[in-house]
């Protein structure tokens, strides 16, 4: 019975088009025409459209984010430059709480996942990553490390985007 629905779980995600990867290896970086530019109610990949800002965070090994709050207007596409400055993989994640929730519980379930989408990150130690956003809807987001233990460690931020 377990065999059958790991292989279930194994084919749903297969399915779903996502790719999850969280091996202690660095991901290779995506050429700009393989971006994935899917609008997200938090916004979408912000590749081809100009950068308004820049934002440097920070990523520690007392699970935490520097800057933990950020203040965005609806409509600027934002560079996040991602710096670990830890012994220890971490990673920034941006989305709703509930899909960070379970996303976090899958992670927990499955720490060996893999996954490559625009809007996180995955950095090494010592290393820097970088995500370019477009924040196209206002509202409250958020943003987390989600490999495992680290989220439920409190490795989490805010994202206020304000409506223009």
């Amino acid at each position: 019975m377990r065999r059958v629905q790991t292989t279930l779980l194994a084919l749903l995600l297969a399915a779903s088009g996502a790719a999850f990867a969280h091996g202690e290896e660095p991901h290779p970086a995506k050429a700009p025409q393989e971006v994935k530019r899917e609008q997200k109610p938090w916004g979408i990949a912000g590749h081809g459209k100009p950068i308004k800002r820049t934002i440097e965070i920070k990523m520690s090994d007392d699970m935490r984010f520097t800057p933990d709050l950020l203040n965005i207007q609806q409509g600027d596409t934002v560079r996040f430059v991602i710096r670990n400055t830890g012994q220890v993989m971490h990673e920034m994640v941006i989305g709703t709480k509930k899909e960070l929730d379970e996303h976090a519980a899958l992670m927990a379930k499955f720490p060996g996942m893999e996954h490559d989408e625009p809007y996180m990150a995955h950095v090494a130690p010592g290393k820097t990553g970088e995500i370019v956003w477009t924040f196209n809807r206002s509202g409250d987001f958020d943003f987390a490390c989600l490999i495992a233990g680290h989220y439920q460690a409190g490795m989490v931020g805010k994202i206020k985007v304000a409506a223009r």
